[in-house]
């Protein structure tokens, strides 16, 4: 089994109606800029746990589980809306960082939500990194009239039980689980976070953290000119990291590429791009050490310039 270097805490914060679990690493201080880490989609909080071993430096650390994963509560609805994302981040920093900004980053779906939040809130963010955060490809309107369908289609798949997700034995078929998914996912890690990412049920079969609802497809479609001028509102300088593989190109076969989503990049006023070698999107699991060293780089900057 994966042992911690640092161990985490586990708070639980009313967040608008619900109980959210945050994962929290190290204690505050004076001078030390609170690091927010969000994970992305069917994932938790805990999956930076090799991240933040890996840092040099103990960090303050606080780290979400997103409205129905881990060990948030569920709210009592039977989809997701992306805004409620960002609210719920802005009502984070409410209690954590009140009064000062905090360094942001964001994997995957919470590298999205990242973005779009530092775009909305650009005075909180002080240093924003998203790791493969693409968003998403570009629609048409015409496309609505079908994605409607779509989503009320889905609608009543979900509620005769036919989006919910599979059950395990045990930990052991959890690990193999996330061992299947990821390749280069070693054994002790992918024993310490399948009892992160999943939990027995009742009846003993191992659930994943993650409410089968999030399957839905959202009702609107994607507006990169929205997306755009948030972008745009972003004053906190950025690095988008990116892994190895291009999975981008993988999960969209040429509807959307590497390329475009470098297009869209510039709209940011101050951003570079890193990349991590070695590794598929999952990049925080496959190479910790190289990616902590990046984010630490670029936080060190701003103790240099000030910014």
């Amino acid at each position: 089994m994966y042992q911690e270097r640092r161990a985490s805490r586990s708070e639980f914060v009313p967040i608008r109606t619900l109980r959210y679990h945050v994962r929290v690493w190290g204690d505050p201080a004076p001078g030390k800029v609170p690091l927010v880490m969000v994970h992305g989609w069917m994932d938790v909080a805990a999956s930076y746990q090799f991240v933040v071993d890996a840092f040099e430096k103990d960090h303050y650390v606080i780290a979400p589980d997103w409205r129905g994963y881990g060990l948030t509560e569920e709210p009592a609805t039977d989809n997701y809306w992306f805004p409620d994302y960002l609210a719920d981040l802005d009502f984070v920093l409410d209690h954590y960082s009140p009064t000062a900004p905090v360094d942001l980053v964001g994997h995957s779906m919470g590298g999205n939500i990242a973005m779009l939040y530092a775009g909305a809130r650009p005075a909180r963010i002080r240093r924003l990194v998203n790791l493969e955060g693409f968003g998403m490809a570009a629609t048409r309107p015409e496309q609505a009239p079908r994605r409607y369908a779509k989503w009320m289609d889905e609608l009543k798949s979900y509620h005769r039980g036919e989006l919910d997700l599979k059950g395990y034995a045990d930990a052991a078929g959890v690990a193999q689980r996330l061992m299947k998914t990821n390749r280069r996912l070693s054994q002790d890690k992918a024993d310490w976070l399948a009892r992160h990412w999943a939990k027995p049920d009742a009846g003993g079969t191992w659930r994943i953290l993650g409410h089968a609802a999030h399957k839905i497809i959202n009702a609107n479609l994607y507006q990169v000119p929205e997306t755009l001028e948030l972008y745009k509102s972003i004053t906190a300088p950025t690095l988008a990291v990116e892994a190895s593989d291009d999975s981008l190109s993988q999960w969209w076969q040429g509807k959307y590429t590497l390329a475009e989503y470098h297009e869209r990049l510039k709209a940011v006023s101050d951003v570079r791009v890193g990349r991590i070698e070695d590794a598929g999107h999952m990049l925080h699991h496959d190479q910790p050490q190289q990616l902590a060293g990046l984010i630490e780089a670029f936080l060190n900057e701003s103790a240099a310039t000030g910014r």
